[in-house]
Parts: structure tokens; C-alpha cells; sequence
């Protein structure tokens, strides 16, 4: 598998289920717009700020690696 195969995905979705939280409140908690913060959860993001990212851990009370990992990159459509 070579880099070109790998893709960064974000657990978003389910650190919300299981927090019980809605992606507009913690965009508020965070200080993020909720479009940015479903770019994220969309996997669709190509950065993101160190302090975007402890904010979400904060809020979501988990470290960067329940929020993503590194897998197989989605085929194209």
C-alpha cells in the first residue's frame, strides 16, 4: 500500500453519538462554523489548527487519535 492508498478519516459522527452531543453545539462550543466542522466530519478537510483540533479533544473529552485515523483512502465515485 503506498501513501496514495492511505486517507486520514474522522470519527466525528460517532464521538457525537456516543456523547450525545449535536455538531451545531459543539461547533458553538468550539468556535468553529458548523459547515467547517461538517467538512471535517465529511472527511473532506485537508487541515486543520492545533487549536481547532484540542478544542475539539477538550469538548469531546478524547485525544486526537479517537477523533482520526489512518486507513485505505475511500475509492472515487
Amino acid at each position: 500500500m503506498s501513501d496514495g492508498d492511505l486517507a486520514v478519516h474522522c470519527h466525528l459522527d460517532r464521538l457525537l453519538d456516543e456523547r450525545g452531543i449535536t455538531l451545531s453545539a459543539l461547533a458553538e462550543r468550539v468556535g468553529i462554523t458548523v459547515v467547517n466542522l461538517s467538512v471535517l466530519k465529511n472527511d473532506r478537510a485537508k487541515a486543520i489548527r492545533f487549536s481547532t483540533l484540542m478544542a475539539l479533544c477538550r469538548e469531546l473529552d478524547c485525544t486526537p487519535g479517537d477523533l482520526f485515523s489512518v486507513g485505505p483512502a475511500a475509492s472515487p465515485k
